[in-house]
């Protein structure tokens, strides 16, 4: 196979390139042997592209990127290169919304009914729900807890009309329909622009320069192209459109100043802070995809498995814990954080095949913990034996 050999010989020309990376630099005693396990792990898995962060003590500590943005040129990944963020959109936005909630603009458990000013219903993307009363039982908490009934995306749906599965805030359920309904109740209801003000409020604040919701043509000149699981490459996508659910590019050393500065609870109350990693919901399900099948795990209850707002957290053997995973058919993304220590680990793939290493990579930047890899990946297990967590 082309790709395949293409990969091997590259990767051999990267290991004797070394990585790209930025300061500060990690401590050297664990450097060496980190990346080297990097590099095996990757030419196991095949995978093209990885980014890495390390946060330790709430400070940015590490910043490396191992392998290619595009295998077939032969350009190399660097802390610089846009990589689509997916899912870790949610989180960010999540954290923008708990702003509001701190200015008093929005209240986390006031019906959407009362925030938009028509009926959701009434709304062009919203006509399906028309006679069904629960979409006035829909909160921010229950839309950022992942709790309102709705599916992933409404085009999984059989007849690709949404539709609600259960009563809102009863049970866990995946949903990005989720956030594009808080995403209009913030521009119908408040009047913003929800683009704007993940721009001033987030990434101005964290210094992220090349972060944006929606497509720059800057991005053009470093940008990572992704690889699906059989190898096949895709084309970066130019996103015109602001999704909370979803838009964000980025690159891993914006990322790696976004997740330190929040996990140190930089611009929210010590009381926001708090919320955003309460354990608010109990998530019963065997895994986080698919999101509407009956299955449960009573191993969830073992670790406090929960939403947060825009995370799921967790009980580690350190305290508490929660982490936001980002992913498509190109990309894999991963963001832990341990909250006693504030130490996180943060891994962007332009490569779907780079999920099949992050748990090894997480062990070996934050040691042994609970992190629920099974519920997260449903492979795992079945990959791993003996590694069921």
């Amino acid at each position: 196979m082309r790709v395949r050999l293409l990969l091997l010989m590259m990767m051999v020309a990267s290991m004797a390139a070394g990585c790209a990376s930025m300061q500060p630099k990690r401590p050297e005693a664990a450097g060496a042997s980190l990346d080297s396990e990097i590099r095996r792990l990757m030419a196991e898995h095949e995978v093209v592209g990885l980014a890495l962060a390390v946060v330790r003590s709430g400070e940015v500590t590490q910043v490396e990127t191992f392998g290619y943005r595009n295998l077939e040129r032969g350009l190399p990944l660097t802390p610089e290169t846009v990589l689509y963020g997916a899912s870790l959109t949610k989180a960010a936005f999540g954290y923008m919304v708990l702003q509001l909630v701190d200015e008093g603009r929005l209240s986390l458990d006031t019906s959407i009914a009362a925030l938009l000013p028509r009926p959701l219903p009434e709304y062009e993307d919203y006509g399906d729900i028309a006679g069904d009363d629960r979409w006035k039982a829909l909160t921010p908490r229950i839309l950022l807890t992942h709790s309102s009934g709705l599916a992933n995306f409404r085009w999984l749906e059989e007849d690709g009309r949404l539709q609600f599965h259960f009563e809102p805030g009863t049970r866990y359920g995946y949903s990005g329909e989720g956030f594009y309904i808080l995403q209009l109740v913030l521009e119908q209801g408040l009047g913003l622009d929800v683009g704007l003000e993940m721009q001033r409020r987030v990434f101005d604040r964290f210094a992220m320069s090349s972060t944006s919701m929606t497509w720059r043509p800057a991005f053009a000149e470093n940008l990572a192209d992704g690889y699906g699981t059989d190898g096949t490459m895709e084309p970066h996508d130019e996103r015109s459109s602001v999704s909370a659910a979803g838009s964000m590019d980025t690159t891993i050393a914006d990322q790696a100043k976004l997740w330190a500065g929040i996990v140190r609870g930089e611009g929210l109350s010590p009381a926001s802070r708090a919320e955003r990693v309460r354990p608010g919901l109990a998530i019963t399900s065997l895994h986080q995809f698919p999101t509407l099948r009956p299955w449960s795990d009573p191993r969830n209850a073992e670790i406090g498995l929960s939403a947060g707002l825009g995370v799921v957290v967790f009980k580690d053997t350190s305290g508490p814990a929660w982490f936001k995973g980002g992913h498509n058919d190109w990309t894999g993304n991963m963001v832990v954080c341990l909250e006693a220590s504030q130490d996180c680990v943060v891994m962007m793939a332009n490569d779907v095949r780079a999920e099949r290493i992050f748990p090894e990579v997480a062990r070996l930047v934050l040691g042994e913990t609970r992190m629920p890899w099974r519920w997260e990946y449903d492979w795992f297990e079945s990959s791993v034996p003996g590694r069921a967590r």
